[in-house]
C-alpha cells in the first residue's frame, strides 16, 4: 500500500491528482489544521520522491506533514548555533526512496526524523531501515511516544503535549550529535 503524508494544501492537491493516476491501494493522512504553505505551485509532485526544503551539511532532518515546518524552524535556530541542518520532506512513506535517503545523508554526521505519528512503525523506522548497513550515522526520532492519546482545546496544545515542536527537534539534533 502506498502511504502519503502531505506537507501542505498545495502538496495535498498534487498528491490526490497523482493518486488518481496510479493503480493500487493508497492511504493519505491529511492534517485538518491550517499548515504553512511550503510547496511551490510550479514544483512537480511524484509519489516516492524526497524533497529537500533546506540544504545543510551537519545533520539531515527527515520530516513529513506539519513536522516539516517545525524542522525548518529548528534548522533556523540551529543555524544561529553554527549547526547546518538539511531538511527533507518525506511526503511518501511507502514506497520510500531508499537510495534517495542514502544520498541525502552523504556528508552529514547525524540523522533526526520528525513526524506527527508514533515513533513505532513510522517514518523514523523507515529511515533507519533504509540506512541500515549503509552508514553508521547516529539517529534520533521525534514523534509520539508509545502512549495513550489525549484531548486538548487546540492543535498546538496537542503538539506541545506530545513533544512535536521545533525545540524538540533542536534538542534531538543536539543529542544525536553527542553520539559517536
Amino acid at each position: 500500500m502506498t502511504v502519503l503524508v502531505p506537507v501542505d494544501a498545495v502538496e495535498t492537491r498534487k498528491m490526490v491528482k497523482a493518486m488518481a493516476k496510479n493503480p493500487g491501494p493508497m492511504y493519505i493522512r491529511i492534517n485538518r489544521n491550517d499548515l504553512p504553505i511550503l510547496t511551490d505551485e510550479d514544483e512537480p509532485f511524484e509519489i516516492g520522491k524526497l524533497y529537500t526544503k533546506k540544504e545543510g551539511k551537519d545533520v539531515a532532518i527527515f520530516a513529513n506533514g506539519v513536522m516539516v515546518s517545525k524542522a525548518l524552524e529548528a534548522a533556523e535556530s540551529l543555524e544561529k548555533e553554527g549547526i547546518s541542518a538539511k531538511v527533507v520532506n518525506v511526503s511518501t512513506i511507502k514506497p520510500l526512496d531508499q537510495q534517495g535517503v542514502i544520498d541525502m545523508v552523504k556528508g552529514c554526521r547525524a540523522v533526526v526524523t520528525a513526524e506527527e505519528h508514533s515513533i513505532i512503525g513510522g517514518l523514523g523506522g523507515a529511515i533507519a531501515e533504509a540506512l541500515r548497513g549503509e552508514t553508521n550515522l547516529p539517529i534520533e526520532f521525534v514523534g509520539v511516544k508509545d502512549t495513550f492519546g489525549t484531548s486538548a482545546y487546540g492543535y498546538d496544545e496537542l503538539l506541545e503535549y506530545y513533544g512535536l515542536t521545533s525545540q524538540a527537534i533542536v534538542d534531538a539534533v543536539k543529542e544525536v550529535r553527542k553520539q559517536k
